[in-house]
């Protein structure tokens, strides 16, 4: 396997995950009893430009087709989040009626719906044929596609250049992030702005997120690799900001590079001096996290165990891609955990990936009465403990296992 970015060989390995579903594969009453695959869930670091990568064992194309269930729309802190972002871009890039906003990997709508109530012309791109669907009938224009060099030169020809593409969530998901990101400056106007947002690797290890890691991601970023990729492209990045989504998130502000008059925050400078005293820029920093989430997997068995032993009941929830990583990863399956909630009536009456664990409403989860709810998408665990604080009636309690197991 060769770096997806600078093409060097790569041979050193950040952790091995072993072999595991795709995360958002959920299966149907129906498909229990057939075949599962399983693919390596296995990565890499490149000793040249730091970029943490997995081999694309299973197609994108096969990953965000019609049957792909992630629905944006269904966390209100997400919501907000959207919500947000668009109050500032459309302020601090005078954004109107004249602008164009085009986003990657729009999904269901969940941002593009505050730039379409502002009266600002905007287009989705989006690949998975449910999602764009829903976008649709929101009323956003949005194209069935994957987002690269070639479709970027076909709406640049239709005269649909944006003054800002933003894409949240999305650089880790393109196994060829050099078509991708070529693409981006073919879109863009000569005074356009881009902004990406994506999981910061620097948060990733301190926190032991491990379970971020799944075959939809297929590379994991810093602010350093990140700057070199647009760079190789004609981008400069001249802001960023840290967030709070998803554990630890970045949001890179970059533009033309030829744009030599875009004043460049200190934040850059700043969170590149960081990144290079915490040691992203060496490989002894890559070693060691293997041993980390190892012994996670062994808490949160052990505490499973311990639950059934003495008789309590622990149910999860949330069915997000990280919590069928993490229960994949430590061998969870019903007898542990019988079921777990999700707030999205398109995962709900399915069952998870690997550990076969049914998928129930919120409703059905507070019936049964845990004695502990065990929040798998931990980043929005505020939210959850918010929507299920009846379980304090009788005693319940929360527990989350990353970044150690702890419970509220």
């Amino acid at each position: 396997m060769n770096c997806r970015f600078c093409h060097t060989p790569l041979t050193q390995e950040f952790i091995d995950l072993a072999g595991a579903p795709p995360s958002n594969s959920f299966l149907t009453r129906e498909q229990l009893d057939e075949p599962e695959v399983y693919y390596p869930l296995k990565l890499f670091v490149c000793p040249e430009c730091f970029l943490v990568q997995i081999d694309e064992y299973k197609k994108s194309g096969d990953i965000f087709n019609r049957g792909y269930v992630y629905y944006s729309s269904f966390s209100r802190t997400w919501l907000e989040h959207a919500r947000a972002y668009v109050e500032l871009a459309a302020k601090r890039l005078g954004l109107n009626r004249d602008s164009l906003v085009v986003e990657i990997a729009s999904n269901d709508g969940y941002l593009l719906q505050y730039v379409r109530a502002r009266g600002i012309p905007c287009l989705g791109i989006e690949p998975s044929g449910n999602t764009a669907r829903v976008a649709r009938e929101r009323g956003i224009e949005s194209v069935e596609d994957f987002f690269g060099a070639r479709l970027a030169r076909d709406l640049a020809a239709e005269g649909r250049r944006a003054d800002l593409i933003l894409g949240n969530n999305v650089l880790a998901h393109v196994p060829d992030i050099n078509d991708f990101v070529s693409g981006l400056p073919l879109l863009l106007k000569e005074r356009g702005t881009v902004t990406l947002e994506f999981p910061h690797l620097l948060r990733l290890v301190a926190e032991n997120q491990f379970d971020t890691i799944y075959h939809e991601h297929f590379s994991y970023l810093s602010l350093t690799t990140v700057q070199r990729v647009l760079a190789a492209h004609g981008l400069a990045v001249f802001d960023v900001q840290e967030l709070p989504t998803h554990g630890g998130s970045l949001r890179v502000w970059a533009c033309h590079a030829a744009e030599e008059d875009r004043p460049v925050s200190g934040a850059v400078a700043e969170l590149l001096a960081r990144e290079r005293a915490a040691g992203m820029c060496g490989l002894d920093y890559y070693r060691g996290f293997q041993e980390r989430a190892d012994r996670i997997r062994a808490d949160l068995l052990a505490f499973l165990v311990e639950q059934k032993r003495a008789g309590r009941l622990v149910l999860g929830y949330g069915a997000a891609a990280k919590g069928n990583t993490l229960l994949n990863y430590c061998g969870a399956r019903r007898d542990l955990l019988p079921m777990v909630a999700d707030a999205s009536p398109h995962k709900q009456g399915l069952f998870l990936p690997g550990s076969h664990i049914p998928v129930v409403t919120p409703d059905e989860l507070l019936a049964a009465r845990p004695d502990v709810v065990l929040i798998l998408p931990w980043n929005i665990k505020d939210e959850i403990m918010a929507q299920l604080a009846p379980i304090r009636a009788w005693g319940g309690r929360f527990a989350t296992a990353i970044p150690e197991l702890s419970t509220f």
